[in-house]
């Protein structure tokens, strides 16, 4: 498998795409987290004031470690900071902020893509490391209903990353929202936010892509055992 050529055939396109959206993300992030904001709100307090506002309490903001480390985490109900972002009053760090506060919303007012996606951890778990390995077994002892009983597991991780695109997306649309409404952010300010959002994005949709290719290159490999 490691050898085959139609691996690299398939999966180069996807390592093409996945090394520039990350290489676009830290670049872009890095350009926004050394302008500071015009009303100097740090990351904290860009999260602390969006959930103030919309009347949420129950929810705590604080520091993780790490470099774009942070995330929601509704069974904690806690919105996690990195370092950088926490602490920092740039335009990065408000946009990422009033990021992890729309996947708040999204929580509290039972967004569906997000309710779809927590649904679907414990089969994306199994999905991706029992999948290969039924997968190859099925082809070491041509038992190809094995083979594609691995693909279905596997599918799970496709579907995962799917379900992903609209949260996200939604996530930086009330982002923005949250931004102009509350006047967090003033004028051309809300450009870079969009564009810190936009290439976060990016990873989503890449991560999405190669899962994709992953699984046609199973597909591929079981159809030439035949």
């Amino acid at each position: 498998m490691f050898f085959d050529p139609m691996y690299f055939v398939l999966m180069i396109p996807g390592m093409l795409l996945m090394f520039w959206a990350q290489s676009r993300v830290k670049g872009t992030y890095r350009r926004y987290s050394q302008i500071p904001s015009t009303m100097g709100m740090t990351g904290a307090q860009v999260a602390q004031t969006i959930l103030a506002k919309k009347g949420i309490r129950e929810v705590r903001v604080e520091p993780v470690a790490g470099e774009l480390t942070d995330h929601y985490d509704p069974g904690a109900k806690a919105v996690r900071l990195s370092q950088g972002i926490y602490n920092s009053n740039s335009l990065a760090a408000a946009a990422v902020a009033a990021h992890e506060c729309g996947h708040v919303l999204q929580d509290f007012q039972g967004y569906r893509f997000m309710n779809l996606r927590a649904a679907l951890v414990p089969a994306v778990n199994l999905g991706s490391r029992l999948g290969p390995m039924l997968i190859m077994a099925g082809l070491i002892f041509q038992v190809l209903n094995l083979a594609w009983l691995g693909v279905i597991f596997f599918a799970s991780v496709l579907v995962f990353h799917i379900v992903t695109l609209p949260v996200e997306f939604d996530a930086s649309r009330r982002a923005l929202q949250l931004v102009d409404e509350l006047g967090i952010l003033q004028g051309d300010e809300r450009k870079g936010a969009r564009a810190v959002l936009t290439a976060a994005a990016w990873t989503y949709v890449a991560t999405a892509f190669y899962a994709f290719l992953n699984l046609l290159y199973y597909i591929t490999l079981i159809n030439r055992q035949r």
